[in-house]
């Protein structure tokens, strides 16, 4: 057995999420069959981190046991064949027996993309969030500076959340805008379910005027879901991907990243 690395682009407007399930219709099983149909065996995929119905992908690492030994072009040209229009391997590694997408991972990058306007999105409907309300720049970023660090955020976490412990790191938020469209990137050790949805859905509060940037600090402290705003939508937010130690070199860039320019 050969352990081989793989990077994903998806998006995900179309999917159940990334996990699978028993419809068939998730990310993970659309690339489970085409990996299956390009070696003429089963194969199964492991992620470095799972997105929620309606989340992209731009980055995504899986890592799987190939009963095969095909050339990395070969993996990536073999498996896109067979792989619908919006899910695409980016690139191939042959990794060493120990590698883990998951438990290999340093930190983790998300990105929201977001539209300021009076008008819904049209064409960029599924691919971005909306807020019809203008926004203060400064007043998000003066909420989002009081995230980083290590904090327990309970607060920030779905009822469904299944990791060990609420307590993350949070390396960097930066908030930027061109035109209409906000960009919050995201980076962290590790995330919690919906935590990026959630704190989003508080930074909008906080940059529509609704609460003021300290009222981060008592949702926080409150360790209590109830105590935040409503988790936000899913269609603006991307897995940029996880980084991983520079010797086991894993790319962390794909050309969908790109698209933001």
């Amino acid at each position: 057995m050969r352990r081989v690395a793989l990077g994903i682009a998806y998006r995900g407007t179309a999917y159940q999420g990334w996990q699978s399930q028993p419809g068939g219709c998730t990310v993970q099983d659309k690339l489970e069959a085409a990996l299956s149909a390009f070696v003429d065996q089963p194969v199964t995929t492991l992620c470095a981190g799972r997105t929620d119905a309606g989340v992209h992908g731009l980055n995504q690492v899986v890592h799987l046991d190939s009963p095969v030994e095909r050339e990395p072009f070969s993996w990536v040209r073999g498996c896109n064949r067979y792989l619908p229009q919006d899910i695409a391997v980016q690139w191939c590694r042959e990794v060493a027996p120990g590698f883990h997408a998951r438990n290999s991972a340093r930190s983790r990058r998300y990105r929201y993309l977001l539209l300021e306007s009076p008008v819904r999105p049209a064409l960029e409907d599924g691919q971005a969030g909306w807020v019809f309300r203008p926004l203060d720049g400064d007043a998000m970023r003066a909420a989002a500076a009081r995230l980083i660090g290590e904090h327990d955020f309970s607060s920030f976490r779905s009822s469904e959340c299944q990791a060990a412990s609420p307590v993350k790191t949070l390396y960097a938020i930066q908030i930027t805008r061109r035109g209409a469209y906000w960009r919050l990137d995201f980076h962290g050790s590790a995330f919690l379910h919906h935590m990026i949805r959630n704190i989003m859905g508080c930074l909008v509060a906080v940059g529509s005027g609704r609460q003021p940037p300290g009222w981060i600090d008592a949702v926080l402290a409150a360790r209590d879901r109830d105590a935040a705003a409503p988790t936000f939508a899913a269609e603006g937010l991307y897995f940029v991907g996880p980084q991983y130690d520079p010797a086991l070199g894993i790319p962390e860039h794909t050309p969908a990243m790109d698209w933001f320019g």
